[in-house]
């Protein structure tokens, strides 16, 4: 199940992708059903199968063209965003890190959330802006300890994130990455969550690339994650309850602007696409930001 949130008639609404290229409208389609993606998502197997039967014959009008659909975040506003760093060997490699030996946790917030076919802000404080291809993991149940072994049942869907860095701004402030993340409109996100079922386990293994002006720049896949998601979700529920609809970025592999030399850093004008396997395209344009 394909779920996204588009803006349709002044107001933000669930769609159900199709797969033939339409969006459904569940506020026109099921009228009295859910709401938002996150209720979807909390509500299981039960509630997602009613809303793909009540979605099995589109009403007249209740259908968006993807190509003209106004996206938000799939999750508009997450309780949490949770981002782990240095969390593929090569790219921990190409920066010059050691490899963690324990999850490095940061946090972004909702201001710097782009949605799908929105517009990337390059701040005026900075021109050290880069791409990070990202698997985002959506959490679809109340959790706290949750074991390893039962991780993967707390987790409701998966989507592109593009944790768009200020790389000069990430270091200001002692090594911690809040201030380089946190600039507004700096965070792709979307288009869809694919639910758990349509995925390998844990989203591994999964191709997961960037492309900047039809460039590709990174180019691998999430099983060479350090800390695969279970481990994630293990380790943070330890800490911290997770509420439906929040999020967890699992980190970026090798080949960021940061690395290159000369750093070929996002500036206005450029495209920034997040792909990964199976889930789908992430598109955003880069213009100038305040």
């Amino acid at each position: 199940m394909r779920l996204c949130t588009i803006q349709n008639g002044g107001k933000a609404v669930v769609g159900v992708k199709t797969g033939n290229g339409k969006i459904i409208d569940l506020s026109k389609q099921m009228p009295r059903g859910p709401k938002s993606v996150v209720e979807i998502l909390a509500g299981g197997k039960k509630l997602q199968q009613a809303v793909l039967k009540a979605c099995a014959k589109p009403k007249a009008g209740a259908t968006v063209s993807e190509k003209s659909a106004k996206y938000l975040p799939p999750v508009p506003n997450p309780g949490k965003i949770l981002c782990i760093g240095l969390n593929y060997r090569k790219h921990a490699e190409e920066t010059g890190s050691a490899i963690p030996d324990y999850p490095l946790v940061f946090t972004r917030f909702n201001n710097t959330l782009v949605p799908h076919n929105g517009k990337l802000l390059r701040p005026s404080h900075s021109n050290q802006f880069d791409w990070e291809a990202e698997l985002a993991v959506i959490i679809g149940k109340k959790c706290r300890n949750v074991p390893k072994a039962k991780a993967l049942s707390v987790i409701a869907g998966y989507a592109c994130f593009n944790d768009g860095s200020l790389r000069d701004w990430q270091r200001k402030s002692g090594g911690q990455f809040t201030l380089g993340k946190g600039f507004d409109g700096t965070g792709g996100f979307g288009p869809d969550i694919v639910t758990s079922d349509e995925l390998p386990p844990g989203g591994s293994p999964l191709r997961i690339m960037t492309r900047v002006n039809g460039k590709t720049m990174q180019d691998s896949n999430t099983d060479d994650l350090i800390f695969d998601v279970p481990t994630l979700v293990h380790e943070l529920t330890k800490v911290m309850t997770l509420d439906p609809g929040d999020v967890i970025i699992t980190g970026t592999p090798s080949g960021v602007a940061m690395a290159r030399k000369p750093p070929n850093w996002l500036k206005p004008g450029d495209v920034c696409e997040i792909e990964i396997e199976k889930i789908g395209v992430l598109r955003n344009p880069v213009i100038q930001g305040a």
